[in-house]
């Protein structure tokens, strides 16, 4: 299939508007005006390769378009370049806005801004709190963190 069926699979009968407003955020424009067909373009086996920077960012276009009310982002920023990663963060920030997200995380700088981050070992919740109080307590949020820190 195209990129634009990609995007519109969740709401197929969306507007050209509700589409571009869902690719500009997620930033996939940035990659698809360089194809020659943009979100015409095929992709997967039998067309153009994607990296895994512009899969995540289709998959970010495709939920800002369906518009859920909770969202559950797993690993979302993990093997990303720092240009993917940076677009990414971006546009997740626009795709949280205004919905319950969880986000499961093992880089803990994306997840500094959260409302409220649980600690999760061995299936039991070890701490709860927002980044600031996490860090001020020095436990295993704040042992993970500064150990990421260092690398």
């Amino acid at each position: 299939g195209t990129i634009r069926e990609n995007i519109l699979f969740p709401r197929p009968n969306a507007t050209e508007e509700e589409l571009q407003q869902s690719v500009k955020a997620a930033f996939v424009n940035e990659f698809t005006d360089r194809f020659e067909k943009g979100l015409d373009t095929v992709i997967g086996e039998r067309g153009v390769k994607l990296s895994g920077g512009q899969r995540q960012r289709i998959a970010i276009a495709r939920a800002i378009l369906a518009n859920p009310r909770i969202l559950i982002l797993d690993e979302a920023s993990s093997n990303l370049d720092t240009e993917s990663e940076s677009f990414i963060q971006e546009s997740l920030k626009t795709l949280m806005q205004g919905r319950t997200t969880f986000v499961i995380a093992h880089r803990l700088s994306t997840i500094r801004q959260a409302n409220q981050i649980l600690v999760i070992e061995t299936g039991q919740i070890q701490e709860r709190g927002t980044h600031d109080e996490l860090i001020a307590t020095q436990g295993r949020y704040y042992q993970l963190y500064t150990y990421q820190a260092r690398i």
